[in-house]
């Protein structure tokens, strides 16, 4: 599986910004897709992940102002992130994995290049 994300940029705190990730592969409306995220120095972290049969999950310090969403149509996964905090900036990259629901971040299979969001205070 190949996975481009886009729409990262800069956005002061309050606003808001959409992630898409378009994903190729016949096998992307079966797998998880997540999104996770990376500061200078940091590993990388769980932010959200959706999957046809366990649903979505969301790591708790952006519970109720991201939101994830798939068209399986289109091949893509959407990040809707709102209330952007400047806790938010980071490297945001889209992955992949087989099954389940899981946060860490070595039991994905495939990685997006990442896409800078920078919320500034």
């Amino acid at each position: 599986v190949q996975l481009v994300e886009s729409g990262g940029g800069l956005v002061q705190t309050g606003g808001s910004l959409t992630l898409s990730c378009v994903a190729s592969g016949p096998t992307f409306t079966t797998y998880t897709m997540g999104w996770f995220r990376q500061t200078p120095g940091k590993n990388r972290e769980f932010v959200a992940a959706t999957n046809w049969f366990f649903g979505s999950s969301y790591e708790e310090s952006v519970k109720g102002r991201f939101t994830i969403s798939r068209d399986n149509a289109k091949n893509t996964v959407e990040l809707q992130m709102n209330e952007l905090k400047p806790e938010d900036t980071g490297v945001y990259y889209c992955a992949t994995r087989k099954s389940g629901l899981g946060p860490a971040a070595p039991e994905y299979d495939s990685w997006g290049q990442g896409t800078q969001v920078t919320v500034s205070s």
